[in-house]
Formats: structure tokens, sequence, C-alpha cells
């Protein structure tokens, strides 16, 4: 069943050409980078934001959480891809969620079917055990004409707890639509080697990329447990429409750091590949040449060096075929009272020569209102749109006092000129 959507909050953000000779590094507080850096980037890239209301709910049983999109190129109304939207119920304990739903929209985004629970994405039942597949993210896999939903397995007792209470509890999962039928095929687990370093195994939260030759990019974080810190590496899979399968990883980073890191996003962008890694105390980022062997990882910072604040959450990318973008949440926005700064939510461009943060072209993407904005999705919808997926984590009257109702956004991000790596869709 079709429904109008909501639509909220507008927000207009221009990307600002270079003049000759100037920096864009330039700061208000004096700091700037060299011209060759600027030179280096050449013009930053214009776009427009569109913040549109897609559901809202906040009561004592669930939130609606981790929405995230993907396109199928040609099956919406007039030949326009067909959004997918794949969402779950926090359930109101930490880290406690539904089996995924599902929403589809036809005419990019003006209406949505309601959210949908495929019995396939359900939790099934082990014993007294609830499995369930949860930080799902969903792509389309154009060689083989599938939506793929990939996540984390998770075990749940009756009161909501993750279980570790076998071996390999924490591993990934991945589900398949066809998408001209609606049908999925059911939750399969893909299987890890069975080295020590692979029992704990999430492909979770994560952007992943298939590549020219149809194989798939998974960032993984694994461990030998859940308790131990976490390590980051990248899995080359093959998939032939059903069946996803490992077929090596690269080199593994580490951080012996609190958690170590956790919860890895990929892109590639002219050629390179980049990935963002989330940590307890700060972000990172590193990049590849194969997609699969990475440098040496280092915290996310402005052009000018200081931190960029981000901690204790997830990055995602957008990559258009002319700029670099990350969007994140950080310190220092007037945000104390959000927990861990999960809100607003950024967008800025990335200097993909020196890993930096363009200060200048930073925008609010979605704006505190008092809630969470953490647990995000970002995706190329058109040549023309990126869309980033977020709903508000509603924890207290403080954050509806502030404005918060338990909003699902969807931010478009108009770009003004076509993107050519999307020319297809």
């Amino acid at each position: 069943m079709q429904h109008q959507t909501r639509f909220g909050l507008f927000l207009f953000c221009i990307g600002l050409p270079l003049g000759a000779g100037t920096s864009v590094f330039a700061q208000a507080d004096g700091n700037s980078e060299s011209r060759e850096s600027a030179a280096a980037i050449g013009e930053t890239l214009a776009f427009e934001i569109k913040l549109q209301t897609v559901l809202k709910h906040d009561d004592n049983r669930f939130l609606w959480f981790h929405p995230r999109v993907a396109a199928a190129p040609g099956l919406g109304q007039g030949r326009k891809p067909a959004v997918f939207m794949t969402l779950q119920k926090h359930l109101r304990t930490s880290d406690h969620y539904s089996g995924l739903y599902v929403m589809r929209s036809d005419d990019l985004g003006r209406t949505w079917s309601e959210p949908d629970l495929p019995p396939q994405l359900d939790w099934v039942k082990d014993g007294k055990v609830d499995v369930a597949v949860a930080d799902v993210t969903p792509g389309w896999h154009a060689p083989t004409a599938k939506m793929l939903a990939v996540g984390a397995q998770v075990r749940y007792s009756a009161a909501g707890e993750q279980l570790e209470d076998q071996q390999r509890a924490h591993q990934t999962a991945y589900a398949v639509l066809e998408p001209k039928t609606g049908e999925w095929i059911r939750w399969q687990r893909l299987e890890m080697p069975a080295a020590e370093q692979f029992h704990f195994a999430r492909s979770a939260c994560a952007q992943w990329l298939v590549e020219p030759d149809g194989s798939i990019l998974l960032p993984f974080y694994i461990g030998p447990d859940a308790h131990k810190p976490h390590s980051v590496t990248v899995v080359r899979c093959s998939f032939d429409g059903r069946r996803l399968e490992y077929r090596g990883h690269g080199n593994v980073m580490r951080l012996d750091v609190v958690r170590g890191l956790v919860e890895p996003s990929l892109v590639k962008f002219q050629g390179r590949y980049y990935l963002t890694l989330r940590n307890d105390l700060k972000g990172y980022v590193t990049v590849s040449d194969d997609g699969m062997d990475y440098r040496a990882i280092e915290p996310w910072a402005f052009g000018d060096g200081e931190e960029l604040g981000s901690y204790n959450t997830q990055q995602h990318w957008l990559a258009h075929s002319e700029a670099l973008f990350l969007v994140y949440t950080r310190r220092g926005a007037g945000n104390d009272h959000i927990m861990r700064h999960r809100a607003p939510l950024w967008i800025a461009q990335v200097d993909p020569r020196r890993l930096r943060v363009m200060r200048n072209t930073e925008k609010i993407l979605v704006p505190e209102r008092g809630a969470t904005l953490g647990n995000f999705g970002a995706a190329p919808i058109t040549k023309n749109e990126s869309w980033v997926t977020v709903a508000e984590g509603v924890w207290n009257d403080e954050a509806r006092r502030r404005g918060a109702d338990g909003s699902l956004f969807v931010a478009r991000v108009v770009w003004s000129k076509p993107n050519k790596d999307l020319s297809g869709n």
C-alpha cells in the first residue's frame, strides 16, 4: 500500500567554486593549507540538500532504526529506479532489533509502501534463542540484477541480550531479493575460513562494493570472540545471484584501543579504494590501490590538522565522479547534550590525496533536535542524486522537548553535475 510522504524541513547547501589563486582551506581563525593542496583538489562540487520525513514513530515499544536504501535501475515508474529501504525496529533494549522490514518507492521517494516484514527476513527460533540479522546494508548487484542485503547475525535472549552461547555466534548473513517478483531468498550465513581470527566476523553497518568482474568487496571487523579488540579487513566474495562465497581477504588492520576497529565502510573513487573505520575514541581512514591491501590507518582530521572529533559511531561515504564526501557526526557543534555527540549529521568534501576533511565545505545534512543520528546509511540513487537515511534515536523526554519525534529522514543530496559513474541509472 502506497502512502504520501510527509515533507519536513528543507535545507539548501551549495558548494563554493574556487577563485583563481585562492586556497579553499582558509579559515576564520587564520589557519590555512598550501595552494598546492587546493590545486590537487580542483573545484569543490556544488550540491543541494532536500530533507524529507518518511516515517515517525516514538513510543515505549520501538523506534525505527538503521534505515538504508539501494536503487534497482529501471524498475520504477517511467524507467526510474525502484528504491528499496531496509529498516528495523529498535526494541528499546540496547542493540535489540526486530526482523528486517522493507519499504519500496517507484517514484524517487514521493511515495513509499508501508514497512513490511517478509517472513524470510524475520527472526528464526533456535530453542529459546531468537536469531536475527541486524545492522543491514542493501546493495544492487548489476551483473545478476539482484538486490543483496548483508548484515550481522545476532543471537538474542528473551530479554534482548546478545549472546555468545556457541562458537561463531557472531557471523555475517545475507538475503537476496528478486526485484521483479518481490520475492526474498531467506537469510544464509557467509561461511568464513576456519582460522580463529574469524570466530567473530561481521560485515555490519558497512558500505560495500561490486567490482567490474561481479565480485563483491565486503569490509569486515573480525576477532577471536566478541570481547577482545576487533580488527578490520576487506573480504572478496563471489556472488552468482543466489550464493555469496568467500574468495580471499586483504591485510588485517589492528588498533588495540578499547574495542579496536569496527563498522568499516568502503567506497571507490577515481580508481582508488577508501576505507573509513570506527573506534571508540576517534574515527580513522585509509586508502588502497587494489581494494584489498591498505596503508596504515590515520585519524580523521580537518585540512589544518585539527582532529575531526568524530568518535564511537559510524562514518559513511558519498562518491561523485568528480568529488568524494564524508558523512559523519562530531564534537564541537554545541551538541554536548547529545549522547556521543551523535547529532547533527554533517557532510563535507574530502581531499582524497591528503585524506583530510575540507572544513570550509562542511554543511549540516540533518539537523540536531535532541535525538541521536549516529546509525545511518548513504547510497547513490541516480546520476543526479545520492541519499542519506537516518532515524532519530529518542531516548529521553529532553530529546522530545527539543523537538525530536522519532522521524525517519531521507536527506537527498542533489548534485549540480550529473554523476558519470552512475549514468546507467
